[in-house]
């Protein structure tokens, strides 16, 4: 009988679902929408329901699983296999994910945080070539990001690898942390927008962007980089804006763990070269020269399902 992983990647819209072979390969996927009424009560039954109904419709045993991994918001405790914190999920008290979970399908578990075990599905199966030092970086509404050194993710005290609150900016743009000029606020989605608005304020020159902006059209990240790619004057100084402090943020990033792959992914990653290009130039103006020749910026591969694979990476050390 070969032996699966199951990964789940819990967000606060939907619940996807994966049975993995051992090397990480995606064999069967599905998802549900995640209920959050009545404090998040229903996520948790609902998981269990759902891996138990599929399991019977696959006629696949409990035995045939070497576990079951999660990536979910909110603070984890490994060891308890608990999470407190995810307000995304209405879940403003500590859930005992590991202890009901396991109680309900009969399969170990194990969870880590979703920005976590997207890095380790990038560096498993994605732009981390299977590397043993690897920074993810995620640019989506918010930058979250993992820490990979020796093949294992560093946790600290419970909140390493909280890229998005590296201070590039100091007395910067206010952040939801409390604190000013964190990176989360220059290039995350709504960072962009936010320098494209500032910028258009001072800028005098003829400009499309520009002109969306003083109409009070909404514009989003990508429209700020289409419109750049158009050689629009305004949109290359806000995209040059974004990349120097993502270029020196990985500068920073690399002088602490050296890895071999600093890879980005998000929604914002979607421009593809054209960010990754101006981001490796600013990356080599301040990175440390052994670090400048040793580490490579690359862009995520597995999209959507980075959280999913990382999830059921978990699962692998249960064995």
């Amino acid at each position: 009988m070969d032996k699966k992983l199951l990964g789940i990647d819990l967000g606060g819209t939907t619940i996807k679902f994966g049975i993995l072979s051992l090397d990480g390969e995606i064999q069967q996927k599905w998802s549900v929408e995640t209920n959050i009424l009545d404090e998040g009560s229903h996520i948790v039954p609902d998981i269990i329901e759902s891996i138990n109904h599929h399991l019977d419709m696959y006629k696949m045993p409990q035995e045939q699983f070497v576990g079951i991994g999660m990536g979910t918001p909110g603070t984890v405790d490994l060891e308890k296999g608990t999470v407190v914190g995810a307000y995304n999920l209405n879940w403003k008290t500590t859930q005992h994910i590991k202890d009901e979970i396991e109680k309900g399908t009969g399969i170990k578990f194990a969870v880590d945080n979703d920005a976590n075990v997207a890095a380790l599905g990038e560096a498993w199966k994605g732009a981390g070539n299977n590397s043993d030092e690897v920074v993810f970086v995620t640019l989506g509404t918010g930058v979250g990001g993992g820490v990979i050194s020796n093949g294992e993710l560093l946790h600290g005290q419970g909140a390493a690898g909280e890229i998005g609150h590296m201070n590039v900016h100091p007395n910067g743009y206010l952040c939801t942390c409390g604190g000013h000029g964190c990176l989360e606020t220059y290039t995350s989605a709504t960072g962009v927008v936010h320098i494209a608005r500032d910028q258009a304020e001072k800028y005098a020159g003829s400009s499309q962007l520009k002109a969306a902006l003083d109409n009070g059209t909404d514009i989003s990240s990508k429209d700020v980089f289409d419109t750049a790619k158009q050689e629009d004057p305004l949109a290359l100084r806000v995209v040059d804006e974004v990349c120097y402090y993502l270029g020196m943020a990985s500068a920073n990033i690399a002088a602490l763990t050296n890895p071999e792959y600093i890879v980005i992914g998000g929604g914002v990653s979607a421009a593809g070269d054209f960010l990754l290009d101006r981001v490796v130039a600013n990356f080599k103006q301040f990175a440390f020269p052994t670090i400048r020749e040793s580490t490579t910026l690359r862009l995520a591969e597995l999209g959507n399902d980075a959280g999913l694979i990382g999830a059921a990476s978990l699962a692998l050390k249960l064995q």
